[in-house]
């Protein structure tokens, strides 16, 4: 892995950084060094420096605060110097203009042209095809079993159903979703060398390029048409917009739902009682995708928003320029939020502990209501198929993917009965 190009923080504001394991070996452990270092923490990313918060009601705030943008021009360490396309995580914030980049009046022009392809109607007009394509991987999972009746729920369940249904929407072919997959599984990883990592960004931007221009050719009814063709007034997409949106909605959207379908999988596997009380109907699964979402979030970490002027947060000081990160998981774990048995799974939890996983105010998560009906046809279906599913490993086995944003496992190796 290249090392980025960074100079030491500020004297005597790096002091007693929590670090972030690029290698992911002790999720919870580093979730409760965060939470203990206090609700505006000092971290290290890969040797850069930053803020995160790590409370509720503090990153409700931050994330209203219109005095934290996405503009990476407005990072100290970037326009500096300090900070260049050589850190492995620059892909995920000067990652080319769109909705995930840009605040204000433009940030409202970009993302309510994307509202307008991916309304609750085209939402409910696909349940149909998710549906059938849950049926059809189900098929599939009990078909791959190997002589000992062992296959991998997440290579074949829970990361190909997110692809087929987002490949649908952008009217992207079957053929390349297998690209796509290797493609974005080598940009986040941290075992990616940096020089490979820009050139599968740039080849991703090829491709999306040439999607757009072939819709805008010949329109189809799919979300990267809608985009392109979408009216609210002002300025139309330029195609370097509709890129960029695009890219980040298949990057943000597949893996959450990975993340959301295998981590309230194994949340069930280890509470059986839990998992009892859904199959009986004492609980439903809503609930259940409401509870893994805040307990074991499929975004750990969010990049990056920066600080314009200096913004007070309890007792310390995000000073002009600065880098504040989002940490979910930590977020998720809030004890003044959640209760004092917030590090508990618990399906009955009372409605009014609210997460926030999907963030909160002008950037929160275009995909979420995607999400949430893309976990609500997989898990009952996955389990009404299979009730006597169970992992084939000690729980303690299950490894993590070595990406700091992502919640996500190498692989998820069960028994069907």
């Amino acid at each position: 892995m290249n090392c980025p190009h960074t100079a030491a923080a500020p004297a005597g504001r790096s002091t007693g950084a929590v670090v972030i394991d690029p290698m992911v070996q002790d999720l919870d452990g580093e979730t409760a060094r965060l939470r203990d270092a206090g609700v505006l923490a000092r971290i290290d990313l890969l040797g850069v420096p930053a803020w995160t918060v790590t409370r509720h009601a503090e990153a409700r705030q931050l994330l209203l605060d219109q005095r934290l943008v996405k503009d990476i021009d407005a990072w100290e360490l970037w326009r500096s110097g300090v900070v260049t396309r050589a850190w492995p995580l620059i892909g995920m914030i000067d990652a080319g203009r769109s909705m995930f980049t840009v605040d204000g009046a433009e940030h409202r022009r970009l993302r309510t042209k994307t509202s307008q392809a991916l309304t609750p109607r085209r939402l409910e007009a696909i349940r149909p095809a998710i549906e059938e394509f849950t049926e059809e991987l189900l098929d599939q999972l009990e078909a791959g079993r190997d002589e000992n009746g062992v296959v991998d729920l997440k290579a074949v369940f829970a990361q190909p159903l997110p692809m087929q249904v987002v490949g649908m929407l952008m009217g992207v072919d079957e053929s390349q979703h297998t690209m796509l997959t290797r493609q974005y599984k080598a940009f986040f990883s941290m075992l990616t060398p940096q020089d490979e990592r820009l050139a599968l960004l740039a080849e991703l931007d090829v491709f999306y390029a040439e999607l757009v221009r072939e819709r805008t050719a010949r329109p189809a009814d799919d979300l990267t048409s809608a985009l392109i063709l979408a009216e609210e007034g002002g300025e139309p997409l330029t195609e370097e917009e509709v890129v960029g949106n695009l890219k980040a909605m298949v990057a943000a959207g597949h893996e959450t739902t990975i993340g959301l379908v295998l981590n309230a999988v194994r949340a069930l596997l280890s509470h059986p009682d839990q998992l009892r009380m859904v199959l009986d109907g004492e609980a439903d699964w809503d609930a259940v995708i409401e509870e893994t979402l805040r307990w074991d979030t499929p975004t750990t970490h969010l990049l990056m928003r920066f600080a314009t002027e200096d913004i007070t947060v309890g007792d310390e000081v995000i000073r002009e320029g600065e880098g504040v990160v989002i940490s979910y998981r930590a977020i998720g774990r809030d004890i003044e939020q959640h209760g004092p048995d917030a590090d508990a799974f618990d399906i009955t939890r009372p409605t009014r502990n609210r997460h926030m996983t999907f963030g909160h105010g002008p950037h929160i998560c275009p995909g979420a209501a995607l999400s949430r009906v893309e976990a609500a046809t997989a898990l009952p279906a996955l389990f009404g198929r299979f009730p006597g599913l169970r992992l084939a490993v000690p729980d303690e086995e299950i490894t993590k993917l070595p990406v700091m944003t992502q919640n996500d496992m190498a692989a998820f190796p069960v028994l069907l009965d």
